[in-house]
């Protein structure tokens, strides 16, 4: 199932939706690496974005909240024109 091993506490995996999630409760961890670095919990509706497009990389610098879904969509739209990559 691919678990991969950071603490006694925190295992990990990759969903089904190829974002790495914890085992114990099944929060993404890109949204919980998010909430620490704005320092509060995520609002309804506020989306997380991977600046390089890359799920498994949930760095703090790479990672950017839109207050909405249309923002996020507009992001990778602007991407695409950019890179012609989605």
């Amino acid at each position: 199932m691919g678990y991969k091993k950071k603490s006694k506490k925190n295992l990990t995996y990759i969903g089904k939706d190829g974002y790495k999630r914890f085992s114990d409760s099944g929060i993404k961890v890109h949204r919980h690496v998010a909430e620490r670095k704005i320092g509060r919990k995520l609002k309804p509706g506020e989306q997380v974005h991977h600046k390089n497009r890359k799920k498994e990389d949930n760095r703090r610098s790479n990672l950017h909240v839109f207050s909405s879904g249309k923002k996020h969509y507009n992001a990778h739209k602007k991407d695409k024109k950019r890179t012609g990559k989605w």
